[in-house]
């Protein structure tokens, strides 16, 4: 294999021409490059003060497609979708080659592992393991029993000020700073919320419990993300109703495919998506490469923010 094998290009239209029906062919796997795909192609790629945008990479052999990557910031991490060591190491050395910065990985754990190794043996960058998250795909939706009281329903512009309260809130619990600053700075639709479809669970009183959102469906995939409910209302089955209300939504709009990411270390919330019918497909892995004076001075840059049910990973 070739390292001119990978093509790259910042032009997401070209990207999705060429590379969409891949992309679409294992719409689960594939969550987040077609959530990111589909965001820059309808809402256009976002002006970052002068600086490049995403770049978008495709192993094309033959005609065919067999895997790619999306590097959304310069010098940010690079999405990979499954690659075998030959493929990894053709694009490590095409980087590479071309003097590409790369600040981390992420993707399937042997993906990512395989470029992370590739990586240092082309540039000698020392890659340091970061986020780890389960991937779930719904199987039979199984709603808790009992169900709690109250009821589910769409958030619309009346509910603006709570939703964006109750994001800024998940997001302090799971130290996603790049999306409280937007909200803080008043981006909210800069932020990687701006266009999920919101579920409240109410109580009797109808006063909102718990949130969920859900991605459009794409490629007939949907992904849950993100699901909270307030510290001082959790336990009382809210955040299972909510999630159960977000999935059915994302079926009754013709998805095919339900998934979403969780933290390994919550034992709580993979014990509750696993009740309600979501089957562990498999793990993702970030990998950072930090730069020597990151090193030097002990800081470690975060790879990626973004999707955590119970975990996160990008747009």
């Amino acid at each position: 294999m070739r390292p001119n094998d990978w093509h790259l290009t910042a032009d997401v239209h070209d990207f999705h021409a060429r590379a969409g029906d891949f992309l679409r062919s294992r719409p689960a796997l594939h969550t987040m490059p077609l959530t990111v795909t589909e965001k820059y192609r309808t809402e256009g790629v976002p002006s970052r003060d002068g600086a490049t945008g995403p770049v978008f990479g495709r192993l094309e052999r033959e005609g065919e497609v067999h895997a790619t990557f999306i590097q959304r910031t310069p010098a940010g991490s690079v999405s990979v979708t499954s690659l075998t060591h030959e493929q990894a190491d053709a694009l490590a050395a095409r980087l590479a080659e071309l003097q590409h910065p790369v600040g981390g990985v992420v993707g399937d754990h042997d993906a990512s592992t395989a470029f992370a190794e590739a990586w240092q043996r082309r540039t000698g960058a020392e890659p340091v393991p970061g986020t780890r998250l389960h991937l779930y795909r719904l199987g039979t939706l199984t709603p808790p029993e009992p169900f709690p009281e109250g009821r589910g329903r769409a958030v619309g512009e009346k509910d603006r000020e709570q939703l964006i309260r109750f994001c800024r809130e998940f997001c302090v619990d799971v130290g996603e700073q790049s999306s409280i600053d937007l909200i803080d700075a008043g981006s909210w639709a800069d932020s990687r919320f701006a266009d999920r479809h919101f579920t409240f669970w109410e109580t009797p009183d109808g006063t909102p419990a718990s949130m969920a959102a859900r991605t459009s469906v794409v490629g007939g995939m949907s992904r849950v993300d993100p699901v909270y409910t307030p510290a001082r209302l959790r336990g009382r089955g809210y955040a299972g109703a909510v999630t159960v209300e977000a999935s059915r939504a994302a079926l009754t709009e013709g998805a095919k495919e339900v998934v979403l990411f969780t933290d390994p270390g919550n034992l709580t919330s993979n014990a509750l998506y696993q009740r309600l019918g979501y089957v562990r497909l498999t793990d993702f892995t970030v990998y950072e490469f930090p730069s020597r004076a990151e090193q030097t001075g002990g800081r470690h840059q975060g790879a990626v923010d973004g999707d955590r049910a119970g975990g996160r990973l990008g747009s």
